[in-house]
């Protein structure tokens, strides 16, 4: 695939996709999806590969989730929602390497659960994390809060969804959402060291503790998968799409007139 949306690089071990959209604060597209699967099916099966490091270009942000300029009645790509995000979300989980979630900047959305989603997340003391789906008139109705909830605590998870507050990296931390904050001009060799003593491992061994892991939050993936379902009705009415109108129109949004 000739990749336009992202980069991805593999030296040393390492493979590193890197969401290139800086732009938009590497909000992703359908193509971005389509992009990131085939990177990660890419780094994940080759044998000359044993960690995965998934990040955003430039210093402003990491991710901030599905691209809300594009989303007007669907992202234009497959999937029950225009965004193949089911398997996008699957496909961190399912290869056999970890991977180590980079945190540059504003994880917000969507980039929330990408984090969560990653093995293992370093984030710069610059970084912020929250979710703003409620705020939009959307929400991840899968792993973004079942698996926020066991990594965070059900408390927490559903403060972070309710309120739609912004956190940082510092708090991130502290509710177990990252494993290391360090200053910003040492993010790199941070993640390098992380990174490196991970390949000292044996690859099989962490093959297998990942899906050992895994299994546990298993069904989740279940619970994503009707969700969406549901998700795709409700962004189809006057309530969803109130918050995708108002966030274009730089207003706030009045979704009481539309609930039912």
């Amino acid at each position: 695939m000739d990749y336009q949306d992202i980069l991805y690089t593999e030296a040393g071990g390492v493979a590193t996709i890197t969401i290139n959209r800086p732009k938009v604060y590497n909000a992703f597209s359908a193509r971005t999806c389509e992009e990131m699967i085939d990177a990660f099916q890419r780094a994940g099966w080759n044998k000359e590969v044993g960690v995965v490091v998934l990040t955003g270009a430039g210093d402003k942000a990491f991710c901030t989730g599905g691209d809300q300029s594009s989303h007007d009645g669907g992202y234009g790509g497959r999937g029950t929602i225009g965004l193949p995000v089911e398997e996008m979300q699957s496909v961190i989980r399912d290869i056999p390497k970890p991977v180590v979630a980079r945190v540059n900047g504003y994880a917000i959305g969507g980039g929330n659960v990408l984090v969560t989603l990653c093995d293992l997340a370093i984030a710069s003391e610059t970084a912020q994390f929250g979710q703003v789906g409620p705020k939009v008139g959307s929400v991840d109705p899968g792993f973004g809060t079942a698996l926020l909830a066991r990594i965070v605590g059900e408390k927490k998870a559903r403060e972070i969804w309710y309120l739609c507050r912004r956190y940082t990296a510092k708090e991130a931390l502290d509710m177990g959402l990252v494993n290391a904050v360090v200053p910003a001009d040492q993010l790199d060799a941070e993640v390098a060291k992380w990174c490196g003593e991970i390949l000292a491992m044996s690859p099989t061994a962490i093959a297998l503790a990942k899906r050992s892991f895994n299994v546990d939050t298993e069904m989740i993936r279940g619970i994503s998968s009707f969700a969406m379902q549901a998700l795709k009705l409700y962004y189809d009415t006057d309530e969803s799409r109130e918050g995708g109108n108002a966030f274009r129109e730089k207003r706030k949004p009045d979704f009481r007139k539309h609930a039912k």
